[in-house]
């Protein structure tokens, strides 16, 4: 899914390919996409785009009359600048924003549909509102009242857009190792140089990928969005070494969820259970991650 560093540069190239143009036609390809249906989506032909802004990880287009379109990417949405009237691909098109100088073209890859598009008026876009705080502009005792409101793990804290804007798995993952915390740690059970520790590596880690995304695209527009980057340090890195410590990153799965982590940097060599293997395994399961090694090395020997 599109996080923060994404949606950010989706909406600064957006600002400059098209603010201040006039939407010449909406074509809509898919009935499931479109959520609304008052007012029309052709109301927005013929008019200019205002901007473009965010709220959260949804994409707003405002338009005069405080009518606003709110695009969520979900998982697996995605935006395209293409020529003018490009055609849109049956299996994954969903929807295009016809310009006289080219298309914005959104797509959906895979058979789940679930990114929407909804078209709101005036006081309806305080809908979309989930109350998440960005932690950029936000000072240090604000993160944490933050932080603590709530006792849940820091993976489902950090990721929920009531407490945090626009910060999903891979990101996530990301900020937690370089604080050098647990996913499965409690909000309430930090220290204060666990919080402090935290709140830098939120800010850090948002700013990193930002600039590095930003580089990337330079003056085009961000066609390759990714929740696997190839410089992250531990987000789909299962079984590859740390780059801090060598220690082979681990993970644990839960519904679509994967979180990845390194047991020596962030919780102190013990194994988190991942609810499928530990099942299957039962007392089996290894506890630490001196127990792993040992397991794989004596399974090497036997093979060799």
């Amino acid at each position: 899914m599109p996080e923060y560093p994404d949606i950010t540069i989706y909406i600064e190239r957006l600002n400059v390919f098209i603010r201040g143009r006039t939407v010449e036609q909406v074509r809509v390809n898919s009935p499931f996409f479109l959520r609304t249906v008052d007012p029309p989506i052709d109301t927005i032909a013929g008019k200019k785009i205002i901007k473009v802004h965010r709220i959260g990880k949804q994409v707003v287009f405002v338009f005069p009359n405080e009518l606003y379109l709110v695009l969520h990417l979900m998982i697996a949405g995605r935006l395209h600048w293409r020529s003018a009237m490009a055609a849109l691909n049956r299996k994954t098109g969903l929807a295009a924003l016809d310009f006289s100088h080219g298309s914005l073209v959104i797509t959906e890859a895979g058979s789940k549909k679930r990114a929407a598009l909804h078209l709101v008026q005036g006081e309806n876009i305080k809908r979309f509102e989930r109350g998440g705080m960005n932690v950029l502009e936000a000072n240090l005792e604000e993160f944490t009242h933050q932080l603590t409101r709530e006792n849940h793990t820091l993976k489902r804290t950090l990721t929920d857009p009531r407490l945090f804007d626009g910060i999903g798995n891979s990101y996530s993952d990301e900020i937690l190792h370089q604080a050098k915390l647990s996913p499965v740690q409690l909000s309430q059970n930090l220290s204060a140089d666990d919080i402090r520790r935290l709140y830098e590596s939120y800010r850090a880690q948002l700013r990193l990928w930002t600039d590095r995304l930003r580089e990337e695209v330079g003056d085009g527009f961000l066609e390759k969005v990714t929740a696997f980057r190839p410089d992250m340090a531990v987000h789909g890195k299962f079984n590859q070494p740390c780059p801090e410590c060598a220690t082979r990153i681990q993970r644990i799965r839960y519904a679509e969820r994967e979180t990845n982590y390194c047991p020596r940097c962030q919780t102190g060599g013990k194994l988190l259970s991942d609810r499928s293997l530990a099942r299957l395994l039962k007392q089996d399961w290894p506890k630490t991650v001196e127990e792993l090694e040992q397991r794989q090395s004596s399974r090497t020997g036997v093979e060799h």
